[in-house]
């Protein structure tokens, strides 16, 4: 199961701790780190059992999971900017005047019709997904589509792929398997979405990668590795620092 399906398809408390746990880890929601159980891991002078160490791994890697769902998208968490600096103020514990002063927005009263305007957003989500949820079980037969990365800058619902396409259009661009060579680059933006998702997984997100490094690994993938690493670069899956010398998976 891919990390951005089991993102999406994680429990609200699985969201809100960060990490799920199956038979063998504990697995990082937030950037795909798998911590092995019945293994004690050292950090800083301490030594932690598996899941301890998955809490110290997000608090380490993504400051915490709040900060980190604030920094998505707002086509994902469906906010904006200035909701969003409401929410990290009130996260930090501000008094309604400390917000009002920091925002400089009206008074200690507009905070407080923010705070209930939140309120309210926060009652609405939970009747939709009543509803969503109640939709499902109605439904008897639900085609699985493929979410895009959350970090993808060029995603429309257009090129929404059912998991039947999207292992159709894997397997003729991969003939050899997905840790393959590409047979020839993707002509339509579906399968550039679909493909350029997949070379992402190659990579992991704990490290940076210097340009040679990129395009070491990206020439195993296909011969216009440029190309590739553009394409990373573009649909949002990888950063890179402004001189184009370090580069990293989001």
């Amino acid at each position: 199961m891919e990390f951005t399906k089991t993102f999406w398809d994680a429990s609200l408390t699985e969201l809100k701790q960060g990490y799920i746990e199956n038979s063998t880890s504990y697995n990082c929601l937030l950037c795909g780190k798998q911590i092995e159980k019945g293994v004690i891991y050292p950090y800083e002078n301490a030594l932690y059992e598996a899941e301890r160490f998955m809490h110290v791994h997000i608090e380490h890697s993504h400051q915490s999971v709040f900060a980190y769902l604030l920094e998505l998208d707002k086509k994902w968490s469906g906010i904006t900017d200035h909701q969003g600096d409401l929410l990290r103020l009130f996260y930090q514990g501000k008094s309604d005047k400390d917000v009002q002063e920091e925002l400089e927005i009206g008074s200690a009263t507009t905070v407080r019709h923010h705070r209930f305007a939140l309120k309210e957003k926060e009652r609405q989500a939970k009747v939709f997904l009543a509803m969503m949820e109640l939709l499902k079980e109605r439904e008897s037969y639900a085609q699985a589509f493929i979410p895009p990365h959350k970090a993808s800058q060029l995603f429309h619902d257009e090129y929404s792929v059912a998991e039947e396409e999207q292992q159709a259009i894997l397997q003729t661009f991969f003939p050899d398997g997905t840790d393959g060579q590409l047979k020839e680059m993707p002509a339509t933006e579906k399968q550039r979405r679909i493909i350029v998702q997949e070379i992402s997984k190659r990579f992991d997100g704990d490290i940076s990668y210097s340009k040679h490094e990129m395009n070491d690994l990206l020439s195993e993938v296909h011969e216009d590795f440029i190309t590739l690493r553009n394409y990373l670069i573009e649909y949002g899956y990888f950063g890179q620092t402004r001189n184009g010398s370090q580069y990293w998976l989001k």
